[in-house]
């Protein structure tokens, strides 16, 4: 089960989408492991709302891959639904940049889904865990 920090996040960013008829499974509903691509869009999007994105992160040789994830299903979203993808960060990222999400939609303010995936920051050329960009950090920090 899982359970959002009750603390306040540092950073919230919700990003809208609609199912399409391609991620859903023969009982009209999204696809399980669809979730998983939801959740990196927001992510992405989320650090794009900092005024960076993953490309750029690249570029300075950062990579940010992922370390641990779950998923909660807890009802359906089905095919043609508008679904608020909601990432929050509670903690400080230093290496590990720890991300949550809920997802909901017009029909059902309750989450359907509820999610945790965790990344590192890593050297790209050595590939180990290495610090949190200062510049990403300065963004987190400024964030009102």
């Amino acid at each position: 089960m899982i359970t959002l920090p009750e603390s306040k996040p540092i950073i919230t960013y919700t990003h809208r989408l609609r199912s399409r008829y391609g991620e859903t499974d023969k009982m009209g509903y999204v696809y399980y492991a669809r979730y998983l691509e939801y959740f990196e869009v927001a992510r992405t999007e989320l650090i794009r709302s900092l005024g960076l994105s993953y490309a750029q992160l690249e570029d300075e040789g950062f990579m940010l891959p992922v370390i641990f994830s779950q998923i909660e299903y807890k009802s359906p979203v089905f095919y043609d639904e508008e679904m608020a993808v909601e990432v929050s960060v509670f903690k400080k990222p230093l290496i590990k940049l720890e991300t949550w999400y809920r997802v909901t939609t017009y029909r059902q303010t309750a989450p359907h889904v509820l999610g945790q995936v965790n990344l590192c920051f890593a050297d790209a050329e050595s590939r180990k865990p290495c610090k949190a960009p200062d510049n990403f950090l300065d963004l987190v920090k400024s964030k009102p």
